[in-house]
């Protein structure tokens, strides 16, 4: 009866000054898996861009960029209007 057994360990980030648990699995969590913790699927779908500790890092990128205890991430939308 151990339904909330949890025996992964936690890695906290931080997301747009948020701080957010990512469970590290046998692997290193990259920033596709952080990404996917703080981000609606809806959001998923938009256009937006992405800052590792203060640098740039493009899509095609963000399964193989590893992330680290206590990394910042920022996560930049586009602004529509005029």
């Amino acid at each position: 009866m151990n339904a909330n057994k949890d025996d992964g360990k936690k890695m906290k980030l931080f997301i747009n000054g948020q701080a957010i648990e990512v469970s590290v699995e046998a692997e290193k969590p990259n920033l596709l898996i952080a990404l996917q913790h703080y981000l609606t699927p809806e959001q998923q779908q938009q256009s937006f861009a992405v800052a590792l500790n203060g640098d740039f890092v493009g899509k095609a990128d963000y399964q193989q960029t590893l992330v680290n205890q206590g990394d910042s991430i920022d996560v930049l939308f586009p602004i529509q209007g005029g």
